[in-house]
């Protein structure tokens, strides 16, 4: 193709240079029967004629010739500047003409014709969506030359796309169309015809005797049967993904200690139902682990490496378990760990097949301790907004401490819970110096939103549209409120909480709160301080007469120390508070115990707590536990007959709650929780008052109708149950009745996320859980539980917080207190809407 490309350009060069001789008498004279003969003139000068939106002085470039240049007429030198200038792929035709020639000196002129440009383009027979898909992705720019390349790119993008989809027989037609309306340009039309989807009907293997087809389809991840029993199995088929797919069984084959294992062939058919995948494994035998010996270890004797190490003669042989257990090993102690969390970071260990007899292998441990290092220096990089001493004063990493791997990833998870960075994009990178025995430690991070915005309105029930607006500064700086120029829009990067509420509903409801959280009191060490301010005020309905009227109004002020403890771990926090609560009721008959007067509550709390959960957002692994007690003075045993007694509100109140996370497969994770709660009194001659108390049902966010959320009642959520303002709510929590005195809760919920994106964590969820609320203690009965189970989402928005769904179903009947009509009944299913805050 290439020589035939030449001799078309010669011959063109040729018959242009013959013309420009004819065109000059003089010259051809001159020349007489010698023409054919290449002569050498100078090259006086180029010029460029046609090129309207090319730059002309761009393309002489491109042509490599320059003036002065030594030239033959005719000659190799104007048939290499064409094909240079072809090879650009931005015009329709190339031709040269001699303009003149003075003396030794010939002007040549380049004829060119561009290209048209992309003015727009179409999409036909695909849906809207499809279009607004594609057009993210394909290469095609307004004003862009329409090159054959162009072309020829975003056919195959176009049909990779569909063929990505299961549509193997698309076809993709572009057609180019002249536009009037602007010179030299044209519209594409790209014509699709998608065809059929062709999905994998059948995938079967050969020569596998360990292990059953089932087993080893399963460890596909991605290359999967369509069958109409499994509906949300695409069955399309990906080379790349079945590339990886085809590693992963040959990893699933060498951990159970088929280590010669191989796929011997592969192939894949069509047929009238679809596709056909047929694999041929030889598995070879299998191997087991025979004698491990160690070589080059001073600080740790064999004993104790072989039990860290954990393989035991006669185990089947495994790569992968063998590489946990030197380097890394999640659920457990590995070799490296016993010696990076001790400093030596210079520490190496080699496993060294020393011999293969049948179907046993000898294994040698080769190590080089090294020597301990310390940490030199600490980077941060990435943090834009968030001050760098919020970070240091987190990490478990300090200059001049031994090297320790272990508190590395304690420092990454510690980052991670603090909220203001993307958790899947935090980064160490440390960076050891073997010269001096030191290490440097680089840490990266990427901010992510972590203030909060709420607008947003709800039914109340009791007061019909309820408007909230609410502001959430999780990363406020009161240090820096003095400067004008760091209100954008608020001063920020210290790691305090500034958060402000305001809820209404006219005259009917009002709700306003204030609270700020000072995590580092004194920027020392992790004691944090906080303050809370809260008024809120509800009135049933309007009456004429003010004596008549119904509401109640609760102020509170609430003050609190915490610290994190050392012993039994760090794990642990320690957290008191004191707060002073005063509620006015008149002829509140949702409290009946206290519907009229002025009611007081000093009560002091303690929560002694253990967090070690990995990411605050989709925990994957790790646990929180939680024991509260809320105690206010025994007024009835300090001064039992004084008459204003009862308006001191007196108990003494107990939560616990538990929460483990555990890793399945993959990111698939079990969440099991427990809750407890127990309310009581000091004086057996005085009852339990109506505050302090539990009700539980349906998303337990406390704003349900009841009306005596206001006095301090915990809303305990259980899924696939009426809101406690409902008739066929659990007994305790009907309407009129005060609340249980103690509750206990269990939930079993299966966790996976659909998108680990910062800006919208979604994941989805299934659950089961039982629970119950009893109104004395009498009556509790720790096995006499309402079941119910069912499934949801949730997602987390940096600028909205949490958003969750669930659909349950409850398995038990509730009975309905006396007077409801004969011909309600109970529906079993409830679909429940979450906002602010997770169910207990």
């Amino acid at each position: 193709m290439i020589i035939v490309r030449d001799f078309f350009v010669r011959c063109v060069l040729v018959l242009a240079v013959l013309g420009g001789l004819l065109a000059h008498p003089v010259l051809a004279q001159q020349a007489g029967s010698g023409a054919d003969e290449p002569k050498r003139y100078e090259l006086g000068g180029i010029t460029v004629s046609g090129a309207r939106y090319l730059d002309p002085n761009t393309l002489i470039g491109l042509t490599g010739l320059r003036v002065g240049d030594a030239i033959s007429i005719p000659g190799e030198e104007i048939g290499k500047s064409i094909r240079k200038l072809w090879a650009q792929g931005i015009l329709g035709d190339v031709s040269v003409t001699i303009g003149r020639i003075e003396g030794n000196k010939i002007f040549l002129d380049y004829n060119l014709k561009e290209r048209p440009r992309l003015s727009k383009f179409t999409f036909t027979g695909i849906k809207k969506g499809q279009t607004e898909d594609l057009t993210k992705k394909i290469t095609l720019i307004r004003g862009k030359v329409v090159t054959d390349a162009l072309l020829n790119n975003t056919r195959t993008q176009v049909r990779k796309f569909f063929v990505n989809k299961g549509y193997l027989d698309a076809k993709v037609n572009i057609m180019q169309v002249a536009d009037s309306s602007l010179s030299n340009s044209v519209a594409l039309r790209i014509d699709v015809d998608k065809g059929s989807k062709v999905r994998i009907h059948d995938i079967a293997f050969e020569g596998n005797q360990a292990f059953s087809d089932r087993k080893l389809k399963g460890k596909f991840k991605k290359t999967k049967e369509r069958k109409p029993y499994k509906l949300l199995t695409a069955g399309k088929f990906q080379r790349s993904e079945y590339e990886e797919d085809k590693k992963k069984l040959l990893e699933f084959y060498n951990a159970e200690g088929y280590r010669d294992a191989t796929i011997v062939s592969d192939t894949l058919t069509r047929d009238s139902e679809g596709l056909a995948l047929r694999i041929k494994v030889d598995e070879g035998p299998k191997y087991y682990f025979r004698n491990i010996t160690w070589n080059g270890n001073y600080l740790y004797d064999d004993k104790t490496l072989a039990n860290v190490l954990g393989i035991k003669p006669g185990s089947p042989y495994s790569k992968e378990i063998l590489d946990k257990r030197l380097n890394y090993n999640p659920t457990g102690q590995d070799i490296s760990s016993l010696y990076l969390n001790d400093g030596y970071l210079f520490f190496t260990i080699d496993a060294v097949e020393t011999k293969i007899e049948g179907d046993s292998i000898d294994i040698e441990m080769r190590l080089s301790e090294g020597v301990q290092a310390h940490i030199k220096d600490i980077n941060i990089a990435g943090n834009t907004k968030t001050s760098d001493h919020v970070l240091r004063r987190t990490l478990r990493t300090l200059p001049g401490d031994k090297f320790n791997r272990e508190l590395l990833i304690r420092s990454q998870r510690e980052i991670a819970t603090l909220g203001y960075f993307d958790p899947e994009k935090i980064g160490i990178n440390p960076v050891p110096n073997p010269v001096d025995g030191t290490v440097d430690i680089n840490y990266t991070v990427e901010e992510k939103p972590s203030d909060q915005v709420t607008l947003s309105g709800g039914w109340g029930g009791f007061a019909g549209f309820i408007g909230t607006v609410g502001l959430v500064f999780n990363n406020f700086s009161l240090r820096k409120a003095g400067t004008l120029r760091n209100w954008t829009p608020v001063p920020s990067g210290d790691g305090q909480r500034l958060a402000l509420n305001v809820q209404a509903n006219g005259v009917q409801y009002q709700a306003y709160s204030l609270s700020f959280t000072e995590p580092w009191l004194g920027g020392r060490r992790p004691n944090s301080f906080s303050f809370s301010l809260n008024h809120s005020i509800q009135r049933a309905g309007q009456a004429l007469d003010a004596s008549t009227s119904s509401f109640i109004k609760v102020s509170s002020a609430t003050i609190g120390l915490g610290r994190q403890l050392r012993v039994p771990d760090d794990y642990f926090t320690l957290s008191n508070s004191l707060s002073y609560s005063q509620y006015q009721t008149q002829n509140y008959a949702l409290i009946p115990d206290a519907a009229t007067g002025t009611f007081n509550n000093i009560s002091f709390n303690t929560t002694l707590a253990r967090n070690s959960i990995d990411n605050p957002t989709y925990t994957r692994r790790g646990s929180s536990l939680s024991l509260s007690v809320n105690l206010t003075p025994p007024y009835s045993l300090l001064n039992p007959n004084h008459p204003d007694t009862n308006k001191w509100i007196e108990f003494h109140k107990w939560m616990f709650d538990a929460s483990w996370f555990t890793p399945i497969v993959g990111k698939l994770v079990l969440n099991t929780r427990a809750h407890f709660g127990y309310l009581g009194n000091y004086s057996s001659d005085r009852s339990i008052g109506a505050f302090e108390r539990f009700k539980m049902g349906g998303a337990g966010l406390g704003f349900n109708g009841a009306g005596n959320f206001l006095a301090g009642t915990d809303f305990v959520g259980l899924r696939g149950y009426d809101d406690p303002n409902s008739s066929f709510a659990i007994p305790t929590a009907q309407s009129g009745q005060s609340g249980g005195i103690a509750f206990n809760k269990y939930v079993l919920e299966m966790r996976y996320p659909v998108s680990l994106n910062p800006a919208a964590t979604v994941y989805v969820l299934a659950f089961a859980e039982a629970g119950n609320a009893y109104d004395s203690y009498k009556n509790y009965n720790p096995y006499k539980l309402y079941r119910s189970a069912g499934v949801g989402a949730r997602i987390f928005m940096s600028a909205f917080g949490l958003l969750g769904f669930d659909y349950g179903h409850g398995f038990d009947s509730v009975v309905p207190p006396v007077g409801t009509p004969a011909n309600t009944r109970q529906d079993p299913n409830h679909f429940h809407f979450i906002i602010g805050q997770q169910i207990r």
